[in-house]
């Protein structure tokens, strides 16, 4: 038998429609970066998907491994608790297929850089030398703004 992971990345959810989408379009980036064939977005709660119609949609696919991957800054009672209760219930429907939730972004060297690239970039559009980046482009909702004088 041939091994099949699946991956579902978890996130907080929100009433916002615009950043629960934002979780699909990081999904497809990843997708698309890494290879893995089987990767499906699920919101812990406030928006659809769901952990457990993430994880069915998973198996559904051919994984016979799912790897819960929450998209979350630091280890909090989501990650104790409630990501491993929810991904628990899910998989009892799914006998064989065993799951493993790893650990939050956390204290990631390669954070930094993306915190630093952030920065830079914001105040290049501060300044006026660069577009909305990527998180506001499009929307008229940037909330970048250069507030008092230096």
């Amino acid at each position: 038998m041939v091994d099949w992971d699946g991956v579902i990345i978890v996130d907080h959810g929100s009433r916002r429609k615009e950043s629960n989408l934002m979780l699909n379009e990081f999904v497809t980036m990843f997708r698309d970066k890494t290879g893995y064939l089987i990767v499906e977005p699920a919101h812990m709660e406030l928006a659809e998907p769901s952990i457990t119609n993430a994880f069915n949609s998973c198996v559904q696919q051919g994984a016979n491994r799912v790897i819960v991957s929450p998209f979350f800054l630091f280890p909090g009672r989501h990650w104790h608790q409630d990501i491993p209760s929810l991904t628990a219930e899910a998989a009892k429907e799914h006998p064989g297929v065993s799951y493993v939730i790893t650990a939050p972004l956390g204290l990631h060297g390669l954070l930094v850089d993306v915190v630093n690239d952030r920065i830079k970039h914001c105040l290049k559009h501060v300044a006026g030398d660069e577009a909305e980046c990527a998180v506001c482009a499009g929307t008229g909702k940037c909330r970048v703004y250069q507030l008092g004088e230096a």
